[in-house]
């Protein structure tokens, strides 16, 4: 089966309502391709390695959480970005891109599927435009959390802050969300998760008790993007396939 581009971008919008965010990058199609749609790849930031191997599996769409734009880059279509954009429209590939609809996305998005691998339900929202989750967590001290999200994302992860008492709430915030432990903190958490920390982080973790857990930016994130385009996939009736391009941030 085939789409439009416009329904598959419609589809997208409808499920992750991305007019609700401030978000630094724009949402939604970045890169406009051919305008039948039948196969769909999935992945975490719109690499060069993601956009090569999207054309090697024939995509006529890739689905993305990170996409070309970042805070306070240059604009101009050069280097990197030249052969990025290059191979999209060589190969006629539209890039559809969502970053804070895509984590905020109460089922599907990379909060509520990060908290689904680790077993943790949430049932109340913190921080910036309510992006952080928080929910119960019944662990014998931070150690014993952090040892299940390594053991879940397969990865190595930083533990600091106090590890000797029983967690009852765990708060977490996918990727680079490590200036959401204040709020984090305020609202409850006996732990933060999160992919990166910065130096101020250690420091608060240590003073306060509250233990902090940077997992990896990459590694937290990489469940939504499949979770959102594999269920608008089947809405459509669309090939899907997620690729995972490693990332050791």
């Amino acid at each position: 089966m085939s789409t439009s581009r416009h329904t598959l971008l419609s589809s997208f919008n409808e499920l992750l309502q991305p007019e609700r965010f401030k978000d630094y990058g724009p949402n939604g199609l970045q890169v406009e391709g051919k305008d039948s749609i039948e196969r769909i790849v999935s992945g975490v930031t719109a690499s060069r390695a993601l956009i090569e191997a999207a054309i090697a599996r024939r995509a006529d769409a890739i689905f993305v959480h990170h996409g070309l734009f970042w805070r306070g880059m240059d604009g101009r279509i050069t280097g990197w970005m030249k052969q990025r954009v290059q191979l999209l429209l060589a190969h006629d590939i539209n890039l559809l891109a969502y970053h804070l609809p895509l984590d905020a996305h109460p089922v599907l998005g990379n909060n509520a599927q990060l908290g689904r691998v680790l077993g943790l339900q949430a049932d109340g929202r913190f921080g910036d435009q309510d992006l952080g989750f928080i929910g119960p967590g019944e662990f014998a001290d931070a150690r014993t959390l952090a040892d299940r999200v390594q053991s879940a994302l397969a990865r190595s992860v930083t533990l600091v802050g106090e590890s000797a008492r029983p967690v009852r709430r765990v708060a977490w915030c996918t990727g680079g969300a490590q200036g959401f432990f204040e709020s984090a903190i305020a609202a409850g958490a006996d732990v933060f998760i999160t992919g990166e920390i910065s130096e101020p982080q250690a420091h608060l973790a240590r003073e306060t008790g509250v233990a902090f857990i940077a997992a990896g930016h990459h590694a937290t994130e990489r469940y939504g993007a499949p979770a959102a385009a594999g269920h608008v996939a089947a809405l459509l009736g669309l090939e899907h396939q997620f690729i995972d391009i490693d990332n050791p941030a």
